[in-house]
């Protein structure tokens, strides 16, 4: 019987400390030494190669690539979906412990790799040194965690006692998945959503954004070093326009997981749902699908905790994280110190190469830059510039942290989701219009409160309609198994991603009665 110890998360790391600065650098010109290599498809057990061969670029210097990654067609996903269906058929009878070691193990691995794993990220993504650790953690904390939530769910669920019978309730897998996870937490979310579908039973057809592959191919190869059986873990970058819908609405394809934007989140789940002739069950659509997020100041917050808080979350990761609070909805008794804290915080912040570990990396890509420049130039129409606006991609795809003040709760700086670098400020004349305020989006996924008063904070806890919610601090970062993650509205299906329950997306209950 595998016994583990307590889960626990893993430890963030300093790698300004001369001797892990040392390691991580030489992990970054180790990984550069590998730029241009090109990176199969394995389906089934199988390497496989295509002249279709996508390039990932270093969007700190866009001219590198980093990689080649083979692109899947329409009958490459054909094949894939028969050797995960084949698979399934032993996969499924192998036990949640056996299944559950496959986690531990690629956890260890991931652990001793670290610094070449967020190299690859540094690379690829722009993450800097402390994003980077921190998407590994992540990574290996997903890995830990559904590990156990597996062991406790194979246990079955006890029931309530009958006279004459024996009752008992048994989880199983569903079968066929796929897994499309995003670019911007490129190990962490894929290792999440992938671990959690394999650990449960399914097999899985692995579809990265086309922006993160070569970090998801270093994935890959670390499950490859587990000794899967063939088929239960299938490769298949490729196109979303070719291989998307047909993917998606596969007659043998149980159930799709992913995380992205509304639009694609909205589409997937359309076409997963159409009625298709043999398909035998209603697919199962797990769907997380980004936010709004903001954070509200009330007039008797902490103005320093505050101001530190909004930038962190407005400008991490050059704000592009589904959680990142994009809105500061602030008490007009306070509105003035608090714009003037955070104006002087963002002000400070230094952008620059990734590799050079500054606060703010590039954005991912040159689309992704046109739209965030987009927004820029619409919000000097709507609100009053108060820092930054510029940006420069004749190298890496950089854009300064830019902060707009005076701006109106409707305006679209306020409403939708730029994905960059850019903060939306407002004022409001009360703490229940800052609730209301904070509501009138389309998404719900994540909010902070600043407040000394209990009662604002209790309010909060029961109308502020967000998924994560958190008081007097900033409102990123969850935690495996401390925060589950998961939205309402707009922003996905609320899985909750990061609980045991997560787990439940992934099996069926069976009820079995014995007459005794």
């Amino acid at each position: 019987m595998l016994t583990l110890t307590p889960y626990r998360n893993e430890p963030v790391l300093d790698w300004s400390q001369s001797d892990r600065r040392r390691q991580l650098e030489a992990a970054l010109t180790f990984v550069k030494t590998q730029f241009g290599k090109t990176y199969p498809l394995y389906i089934g057990g199988r390497e496989a190669t295509t002249p279709d061969r996508l390039e990932s670029f270093n969007p700190s210097r866009h001219s590198e690539v980093v990689g080649l990654v083979c692109q899947a067609d329409k009958a490459l996903i054909d094949e894939s979906v028969s050797a995960a269906d084949k698979a399934f058929a032993n996969w499924r009878l192998t036990s949640f412990q056996e299944r559950a070691l496959f986690l531990v193990k690629a956890a260890a691995i991931m652990r001793r790799r670290k610094a070449e794993l967020m190299a690859w990220q540094i690379w690829e993504s722009g993450k800097n040194w402390s994003e980077a650790d921190g998407d590994v953690n992540e990574a290996i904390d997903f890995l830990e965690f559904y590990a156990r939530a597996a062991i406790e769910l194979g246990g079955g669920k006890e029931l309530e006692p009958y006279p004459g019978e024996d009752n008992r309730l048994m989880y199983q897998p569903l079968g066929v998945g796929v897994v499309i996870p995003p670019w911007n937490f490129p190990l962490a979310i894929l290792t999440g959503m992938t671990a959690s579908a394999l650990v449960t039973g399914n097999t899985v057809l692995l579809k990265p954004s086309p922006l993160s592959s070569v970090m998801a191919a270093k994935f890959v190869e670390i499950m490859r070093e587990l000794r899967l059986p063939e088929g239960v873990l299938n490769f298949v970058p490729g196109p979303p326009e070719i291989i998307g819908d047909h993917m998606v609405a596969h007659r043998d394809v149980r159930f799709v997981s992913f995380t992205g934007s509304k639009a694609t989140g909205i589409h997937i789940d359309e076409a997963a749902h159409r009625n298709i002739a043999k398909q035998r069950w209603i697919k199962r659509v797990v769907a997380e699908m980004g936010g709004k997020d903001g954070i509200v100041v009330d007039e008797t917050a902490d103005i320093d905790a505050a101001a530190a808080a909004i930038v962190a979350s407005a400008f991490g990761f050059q704000g592009q994280k589904c959680s990142a609070g994009s809105r500061a909805i602030i008490h007009e008794a306070v509105y003035d110190e608090v714009v003037a804290k955070v104006v002087q915080l963002a002000g400070a912040l230094k952008v620059g190469p990734a590799s050079e570990n500054p606060d703010l990396g590039p954005v991912i890509d040159v689309k992704a830059y046109a739209k965030i420049t987009g927004y820029i130039e619409l919000g000097k129409n709507e609100a009053k510039l108060a820092l930054g606006g510029d940006a420069d991609d004749r190298e890496g795809y950089f854009i300064h942290p830019t902060i707009f003040v005076d701006a109106s709760p409707q305006s679209r700086i306020m409403q939708e989701e730029i994905f960059g670098p850019v903060l939306g400020i407002c004022k409001v004349s009360s703490y229940e219009e800052g609730v209301r305020v904070f509501n009138d989006t389309e998404y719900g996924l994540t909010g902070a409160v600043f407040s000394s008063l209990r009662e604002r904070l209790e309010y909060a806890r029961e109308h502020m309609m967000c998924g994560n919610l958190y008081f007097n601090r900033k409102c990123t970062g969850a935690l495996v198994g401390v925060q589950p993650f998961g939205g309402f509205n707009m922003s996905g299906t609320d899985a909750k991603a990061g609980s045991k329950d997560y787990l439940l997306n992934f099996v069926q209950a069976k009820t079995v009665t014995e007459r005794l």
